[in-house]
């Protein structure tokens, strides 16, 4: 069983800054992807970042420039660093990770139970 725990979120003001970490536990043979996606109130989960594990980075337009994310694959956790936050970035942001629990299985998304960020005016 592969559990995520999200933490670092909180209450902010605009232009503010938090750092979200998540760490994996449970019995992980190999991890292919971690990465953030958040759920704002009336919409979808979009995609805010991932990371490879051979460290290759992908993130949403709307956070460009001002978030950053980095792995600690063989730890098993992957943090959020989160600069020049803004009302829109309010939302509950989870966790997720692709890996494998054996060689011989494929490859399963995993997801934490969410962080709430809130940042105010």
């Amino acid at each position: 069983q592969v559990q995520l725990v999200e933490s670092g979120g909180g209450l902010v003001q605009a232009g503010g800054s938090l750092r979200l970490s998540c760490a994996a536990s449970g019995s992980i043979f190999r991890i292919n992807v971690m990465g953030w996606y958040r759920q704002a109130p009336g919409k979808q989960r979009e995609l805010v970042a991932t990371i490879t594990s051979d460290g290759s980075t992908n993130y949403a337009d709307s956070v460009k420039g001002r978030f950053t994310i980095s792995g600690d694959i063989p730890k098993n956790t992957v943090y959020l660093q989160m600069n020049s936050l803004n009302p829109e970035d309010t939302a509950v942001y989870y966790c997720t990770l692709q890996a494998k629990l054996t060689r011989l299985i494929p490859w399963y998304d995993y997801w934490g139970q969410g962080t709430q960020v809130t940042v105010s005016s």
